[in-house]
């Protein structure tokens, strides 16, 4: 029998992100939508739709060997699992999110200590009481079940929720006093599953797979051609840290040079190096790099 990895893939507002960034590293998923079990293009992999914060308690307990959650729940539930990777990806950007004590504009709390024996709503309730109490600030940490943006003045005094951009906050008229952490996704790993060599070799290559697949955002390949004379003036156009690499062609006067930019960049830098001597620039795009 095919040995067998479960894998857990998060259900929600990360699941079309993980499903895109599995399909980038090498792995076609199809999540149908009534299904809890989608099916995966990998004969050694089973895949569950869990809540993120849900994940990592299956893992720990054992009914998924692997899978995707932000470390936000993993502190939430205490659990003991396995850090295999960070992976800085989110359903809107390439960006950690924050989860963030914020209040009315028009309030008069200012700081964390202003909100003694006050309510704070959120979904982060065990995180939330512990960061409090480790402050010594007598609080009331109520859970809410969504829509928690709207609940201050009127069912809370003070909210505790996750942000990317902090358009949501602004647009109800909330203002951030205090970040309470900073969260990005992590690939988990049973602790007995990542002490079974098969399973461990399996999880380090999805996490291999997926960081280069993460690592190829927002960068291209370029290729160019150059006279040997004009090849010092042509490096000294590529950003710092971009060490390209110069192959001999046929004839003896030109080298071939190939290197990674990211994206944003490559509009200033084709004009420098065609100027200063490059001929046949071509930019390419890029599915994976691997660090």
């Amino acid at each position: 029998m095919t040995p067998k990895l479960k894998l857990g893939i998060p259900k929600g507002s990360l699941q079309d992100a993980t499903i895109a960034l599995f399909e980038r590293a090498g792995w076609r998923i199809f999540a149908n939508g009534r299904s809890y079990f989608p099916t995966i293009d990998d004969p050694e992999i089973e895949c569950m739709l869990v809540r993120a914060q849900e994940m990592a308690r299956y893992v720990e307990h054992g009914a998924l060997d692997a899978g995707l959650t932000g470390n936000d729940w993993v502190l939430e539930n205490e659990t003991d699992v396995e850090y295999v990777t960070s992976l800085t990806y989110s359903k809107q950007s390439r960006q950690k999110v924050k989860w963030v004590l914020a209040v009315p504009e028009d309030s008069p709390f200012q700081k964390p200590e202003d909100l003694a024996g006050k309510i704070i709503a959120t979904e982060l309730v065990e995180f939330t009481k512990r960061y409090f109490a480790g402050k010594n600030i007598p609080v009331k940490v109520e859970f809410s079940w969504g829509a928690t943006e709207v609940k201050p003045p009127t069912l809370a005094d003070a909210i505790v929720e996750v942000t990317e951009t902090g358009s949501s906050l602004r647009a109800n008229r909330l203002r951030i006093i205090e970040t309470l952490m900073e969260s990005e996704t992590q690939l988990i790993a049973n602790k007995a599953a990542y002490a079974n060599e098969w399973k461990r070799n399996k999880i380090d290559n999805i996490a291999l797979m997926l960081n280069a697949a993460i690592a190829a955002q927002g960068r291209v390949g370029l290729m160019m051609n150059a006279r040997k004379t004009d090849l010092d003036a042509i490096v000294a156009q590529l950003p710092a840290l971009n060490f390209p690499t110069i192959s001999h062609l046929s004839d003896p006067a030109w080298v071939a040079l190939n290197t990674i930019l990211d994206e944003a960049v490559v509009r200033d830098v084709i004009p420098k190096l065609k100027a200063a001597g490059a001929t046949g620039i071509v930019e390419y795009p890029l599915s994976k790099v691997v660090l």
